[in-house]
């Protein structure tokens, strides 16, 4: 099971693009927290030697680890940096160019010019196949293992490393689905073989086919990197269980995910959702706002009743970063989140019209910011941390990476001299910008769950979110923020708090008052069944075993689905009503109003297998001893220039402290930015909780 013994150690490994975060963890929640750089051209290199420094740091054994739980960005970066698998595609004849047809609407209206990200599957390896499913499951012409065949070897003469398989209505009868894959695994064992009625059987041809292709896509990669992975754990005398973080918010076994590997590709923004609703239950938080601000990326993730809300599509690969439907959509069960390209590697720059824009593009690892003298010569987020006071430069990382001031100076003064500002007032100016961007991003994200900012409660990590959330919240409206004890690792500690848990779908539209409650109970029963035998992959007991049902359901006549509970126990007309109830309430909350006579249709019926949530209490003491170090010079945002800050260190800060800014407060992996006029208390926890001065509560 996930829970582990108060002698026995867990890991978390969380793969960025900058940094590599690592925690481990003892059942009396004590912590040891590191971060390494990513090593960009093996992921795995940079996890694993972080590993053994970790443990050599703490001195333990890695036979003492009986739990490893790895969040990675390896899925979103081989779709993005196009490094997967040669894929063929199956699909219905009549329907060989879906995924260049894509949805009827534009992203932009009047944009003439209009870009896409172009398909994983070029035309010569999309193959059609006589045959044909209706909408209602019957088959009208069932496929000919000659042609499968001859298409087969004529994907493999292409260089075919992989085949999805996508056909018409599958998921309503995956038959053909199933008949081609066991033609092309038998006769084509060295082939990967991905099915769109095992990954994504719901409607949408276009939204199935692209995440059938997607994880056709990544399947080799990841089953490769993963092998390597355990592998090499197992030589160094690991033993423990080793599970990977889902995009749904959720762990499960590692032949789980390589059995639907595009079920990672946002497993690290979501083990830091994962991590942020634990903070807001311990310290009763509700709801919370989840920031966490990296060396590439911003995530801002809204929690409400101590879990994020989950959805059903996501979009990779965007064209625009910003714009909804410029990318890759993917049916894969996702934490509801917002990325926002700003983190500390995020380029500083000045467009055409003479504007001062930050990021989406980065430094990354390498040659990462100027101040890490790896060869970077832009100015970044970090070099204007810098500058402005807020880092040390003698103790990034705890002093393992030593921060060239000098560089940043002068990638910061060549930027000010395009803009006529002196290197310091242009390090404000991109501090001002990369934080109006995240508060903007978050603004839209709340208002779109109909929440009011000035209601929420900020927890922020990250290795650069501590630095610029007080700032961020004062934007927002937010009155309180909370910094998590070890914030430049939090992910890592995602992973760890996770419940095991698999989710499985399936389309059956139907009007709910319609509804054949009968074969909705045997379609449950079904996926049900799937999740079990997900977690007992896991070694999770059948007693251990949580089951939720939900409904994807909208409105006779709109487009968007809202998820709503299903009952347990028997299906019948009662469910209906109960279901019917459920819906209003949301939409009511969602859009103020609601007709409890409107006509509801259901698209989708979910299942949700879950293992009991890992209790963890955080806290373990602290060094003891006087944590003021010492003062600096910081840049006020508030006040406009540079004041003098306190200067605490964060492992010396026990519960029940209390101090107000303007402070510094600095732990190895990232550095907390208190404000003039703000107050800090320290909690039972040791999360730092700020109160900002003249925000409502």
């Amino acid at each position: 099971m996930f829970d582990v013994g108060p002698r026995a150690l867990s890991v978390g490994i969380d793969i960025g693009g900058t940094f590599t975060d690592l925690v481990l963890l003892n059942g009396h929640g004590r912590m040891h927290v590191h971060k390494v750089l990513t090593t960009p051209d093996d992921p795995a290199r940079g996890a694993l030697a972080g590993l053994h420094e970790l443990l050599e740091r703490g001195g333990f054994e890695v036979r003492a680890v009986e739990l490893l739980v790895h969040s990675t960005t390896l899925v979103t970066n081989s779709i993005i940096e196009r490094t997967g698998a040669p894929t063929a595609l199956l699909c219905t004849e009549g329907f060989r160019d879906v995924l260049e047809m894509r949805r009827e609407q534009r992203y932009d209206l009047y944009d003439l010019f209009l870009i896409w990200p172009e398909p994983l599957v070029p035309r010569d390896l999309r193959l059609p196949i006589a045959e044909r499913t209706t909408r209602d499951g019957t088959s009208l012409r069932a496929p000919d293992e000659a042609e499968v065949r001859t298409a087969v070897d004529l994907a493999v003469a292409r260089g075919a490393r992989s085949v999805a398989v996508s056909f018409l209505h599958s998921y309503a009868n995956p038959q053909h689905e199933q008949t081609v894959g066991e033609i092309v695994r038998r006769g084509y064992p060295t082939l990967t073989v991905t099915l769109s009625s095992d990954v994504a059987p719901v409607m949408g041809e276009y939204e199935r086919t692209s995440t059938t292709v997607a994880d056709a896509y990544v399947a080799p990669v990841v089953r490769a990197y993963l092998a390597r992975m355990q592998d090499e754990l197992g030589r160094t005398g690991f033993c423990g269980q080793f599970f990977m973080m889902l995009s749904s918010g959720g762990a499960a076994a590692v032949a789980t995910a390589i059995g639907q590997p595009i079920r990672l590709v946002e497993s690290g923004p979501a083990a830091g959702a994962a991590a942020a609703a634990l903070i807001g239950t311990l310290t009763g938080a509700d709801p919370v706002l989840s920031f966490d601000m990296g060396g590439t990326t911003a995530k801002v993730c809204l929690i409400e009743g101590g879990s994020p809300a989950v959805v059903n599509e996501i979009e990779v690969a965007r064209a625009h970063r910003l714009r909804r439907g410029s990318g890759l959509p993917l049916l894969v069960p996702s934490v509801e989140l917002i990325e926002i390209g700003a983190g500390g590697g995020s380029i500083a720059r000045v467009d055409v019209t003479g504007i001062l824009r930050v990021g989406p593009e980065s430094a990354g690892a390498q040659p990462g910011p100027a101040c890490y003298g790896l060869g970077g010569r832009e100015a970044t987020v970090t070099d204007a941390n810098l500058l402005l006071g807020y880092l040390d430069p003698s103790y990034f990382l705890g002093g393992e990476l030593r921060l060239d001031s000098g560089a940043a100076d002068a990638a910061i003064a060549s930027l000010g001299a395009r803009l006529g500002l002196t290197a310091e007032r242009t390090a404000a100016a991109i501090h001002g910008v990369v934080n109006e961007t995240m508060a903007e991003a978050a603004r839209m994200h709340l208002i779109e769950r109909n929440w009011d900012p000035r209601k929420v409660t900020l927890v922020a990590f990250g290795g650069a979110g501590p630095a610029h959330a007080a700032s961020v919240a004062r934007k927002l409206g937010i009155g309180r923020v909370l910094f998590p004890v070890g914030a430049g690792a939090t992910s890592a500690l995602g992973s760890l708090v996770a419940p095991l848990s698999f989710q499985h779908a399936r389309s059956l539209p139907c009007r709910l008052s319609d509804t054949d409650w009968a074969r909705v109970g045997d379609v449950l029963r079904e996926l049900a069944d799937r999740g079990r035998a997900a977690l007992r992959e896991a070694n999770v007991s059948d007693n251990m075993i949580e089951i939720v049902r939900e409904a994807d359901m909208h409105i006779r006549g709109q487009v968007f689905e809202i998820t709503v509970a299903v009952p347990d126990g028997p299906l019948g007309e009662q469910s209906a009503e109960e279901v019917r109830r459920a819906f209003g309430s949301i939409y009511r909350r969602l859009y103020s109003r609601h007709d409890p006579q409107a006509d509801l249709e259901v698209v989708n019926w979910k299942v949700t297998a879950r293992a009991p949530r890992r209790a963890v209490t955080l806290g373990g003491g602290t060094r003891g001893g006087e944590a003021r170090k010492g003062e600096r010079s910081m840049f006020s945002i508030e006040a406009g220039r540079f004041v003098t800050a306190a200067v605490y260190d964060r492992y010396r800060l026990a519960a029940g402290v209390s101090f107000g800014g303007p402070a510094i407060v600095e732990e190895r992996e990232a550095t907390v930015v208190i404000p003039s006029g703000g107050r800090v208390t320290v909690d039972q926890h040791l999360s730092l909780v700020l109160d900002l001065p003249g925000e409502p509560r």
